[in-house]
């Protein structure tokens, strides 16, 4: 197992780049406009992603964020099968991506995620 897990977060719709390592689609639904060529695609997690009540609800507005990222915590503790594979794929890349399709690079899931991974996971 790795020690140091650097995890990012990065829109679908930017460049891939080696920086990004082991890339995964945190998004329940694929991307419009993306092939899977374009994704350069390691993984797709859609188990991971918000509940589709919970994402439609949110409907990104940012005025929801803190409840909405409140209660993805709690969907993230109860789904331990998704997040424990999260957690193996993350300890076994010296840098893994997290990819998502929203527009706002602060008000999204993904963020939300890499910080529930952050407080997890061996620094």
């Amino acid at each position: 197992m790795k020690s140091m897990v650097n995890v990012s977060i990065k829109r679908i719709y930017d460049e891939p780049s080696p920086q990004d390592g082991y890339r995964i689609l945190v998004d329940r639904l694929w991307p419009r406009g993306v092939s899977k060529e374009r994704a350069a695609l390691d993984l797709w997690m859609k188990a991971i992603a918000p509940s589709p009540e919970l994402r439609r609800w949110f409907g990104h507005d940012p005025e929801r964020f803190d409840e909405f990222a409140e209660q993805y915590r709690q969907e993230l503790d109860a789904n331990t099968e998704a997040v424990d594979e999260l957690k193996r794929v993350c300890s076994e890349h010296d840098a893994v991506t997290l990819l998502y399709a929203a527009k706002d690079p602060i008000v999204n899931h993904a963020a939300v995620l890499r910080e529930y991974l952050e407080n997890d996971l061996p620094r």
